[in-house]
């Protein structure tokens, strides 16, 4: 009988093909992340003077989000939300980092790529870095098998307006891997050489579950575009850039779909903050919210966002419920079965959310920090509520002509702000007056936040911050 059950059992597996013996391959994922990239500006969002096909489609086979924020309205701290989970300012990172700033992301924190990699990914980065220069934070030491791009914003460099007399920057770096390959004078490549190497490793991977970080230096200026795009657009430009990249999103789903992965693929399409908009024709339009990049206010934060997963997302839908990029670790932690990183984060899986399971948040709020850790305001519900500080703003007058910026104005919330985005998505009617039970309830929200992560505004030392890397600490 034993060795009937044996030869049964041997029968069996000789009848198995060599696919159904194996386990089924992880999710894939992919992040498209834009800079500088306005709220308005895809065609799904209401974009004006250009057109995005193929994020529009996107969007129709995908799930568009609305009330997606980024982390903070500026450059290296919205990328280190992203990928570690966390608000920045629980890292030690706010603003941008200069070239040579001798700091960066510390090597002790898990990024998304770590993360996937622990659980038997390929991983890559093309295109931006932006979270520290130095050989000890590039993106190799940081989780990622392969970079190829450049460690700052594209005008840190010997071209930009005010060279000389504000800045003095170096040549901008191309780096492969670890070694810089080339220095740029032209950007007018960059779009495409980034999506060439996407596609190229989409299909050296398509027997292993990967990860690619696709992170555009543009939309931030300088702008540059390639013959194949250059005055393609009504908008100028500008627009003529975003259909580039929109070419780009089209390139890069072609290929999943070519290779056979189109429907083990989740692909997350979004920016890091909104526009700059002193510099006029040459930034982008976050309307209707208000303001831009390094506020935030609606337009500095809010950004457009759509995930697009064959099978397991349901095509055409839009969620309102809020969420932050900061949510982007957690949720990708549950959906391919990846251990979540030891040290306390921030974010919170929303992928209930995103297949309909909920509409309600995991999160209590969100809180909006800026500069050195200064809270100056809180998402709750369909709540905003500011508490008095000062924010940069055009203040009605028009940006800048030809690449070049105008100055922006100092304004003030001189006292506390609260705005009902389900009515008032533009932030123009102050009803903290007429709600004093939700402004309460609100301030108690920060006052916990300000206790775990601290204020410079009200002066609240922060017991769960942690430090961005120094290379003298490590």
């Amino acid at each position: 009988m034993r060795k009937l059950l044996s030869l049964l059992s041997f029968s069996l597996i000789l009848s198995c093909t060599p696919e159904q013996s194996q386990a089924p391959q992880k999710p894939n994922v992919i992040i498209i992340f834009t800079d500088d990239q306005g709220y308005q500006d895809v065609g799904a969002f209401g974009a004006q003077g250009f057109e995005t096909p193929n994020l529009d489609q996107m969007a129709a086979e995908g799930v568009r989000f609305t009330d997606f924020y980024a982390a903070q309205a500026v450059c290296s701290a919205s990328r280190a939300g992203l990928l570690t989970g966390c608000y920045p300012n629980r890292l030690g990172i706010h603003g941008a980092f200069m070239p040579n700033a001798q700091k960066g992301l510390n090597p002790n924190e898990t990024t998304i790529a770590e993360m996937l990699k622990g659980n038997g990914y390929n991983t890559a980065i093309y295109g931006k870095w932006h979270l520290g220069d130095a050989q000890e934070f590039l993106p190799t030491k940081q989780g990622f098998d392969e970079y190829f791009g450049i460690p700052f914003s594209n005008d840190m460099w010997p071209y930009h307006p005010q060279q000389g007399t504000v800045f003095n920057f170096d040549p901008l770096p191309l780096y492969e891997n670890e070694a810089v390959i080339d220095t740029l004078d032209d950007q007018s490549m960059l779009t495409t050489q980034i999506t060439e190497r996407s596609i190229d490793f989409i299909k050296r991977n398509k027997e292993n579950s990967f990860f690619l970080y696709v992170a555009h230096p543009l939309p931030h200026v300088p702008l540059f575009v390639s013959d194949k795009f250059k005055g393609k657009s009504e908008r100028g430009l500008y627009g003529d850039v975003i259909m580039e990249i929109d070419w780009s999103v089209g390139e890069i789903l072609r290929a999943l779909k070519e290779e056979g992965l189109d429907e083990n693929t989740l692909v997350i399409f979004t920016s890091d903050n909104g526009p700059w908009l002193n510099y006029g024709e040459h930034s982008g339009s976050a309307l209707p919210l208000r303001e831009g990049k390094g506020t935030a206010l609606e337009g500095g934060q809010r950004e457009p966002a759509i995930a697009r997963w064959p099978g397991k997302l349901e095509a055409g839908k839009t969620i309102s419920t809020p969420m932050m990029n900061i949510d982007v670790l957690p949720t990708l932690a549950e959906v391919t079965g990846s251990a979540l990183p030891v040290q306390t984060i921030d974010g919170k899986s929303v992928w209930k959310v995103w297949t309909g399971e909920t509409s309600v948040s995991p999160q209590e709020a969100y809180y909006f920090y800026y500069h050195v850790n200064e809270l100056q305001g809180v998402r709750y519900k369909n709540w905003k509520l500011y508490f008095p500080h000062t924010y940069r703003s055009l203040n009605g007058r028009e940006g800048g002509k030809g690449g070049l910026p105008v100055p922006y104005e100092n304004l003030k919330f001189e006292e506390i702000a609260l705005y009902d985005l389900s009515k008032d998505i533009s932030e123009t009617n102050n009803v903290a007056r007429e709600y004093p039970e939700v402004v309460e309830e609100i301030k108690l929200l920060a006052n916990g936040m300000r206790q775990r992560l601290g204020d410079a505004l009200t002066e609240v030392e922060g017991s769960e911050t942690r430090e961005a890397g120094l290379i003298s600490n490590q």
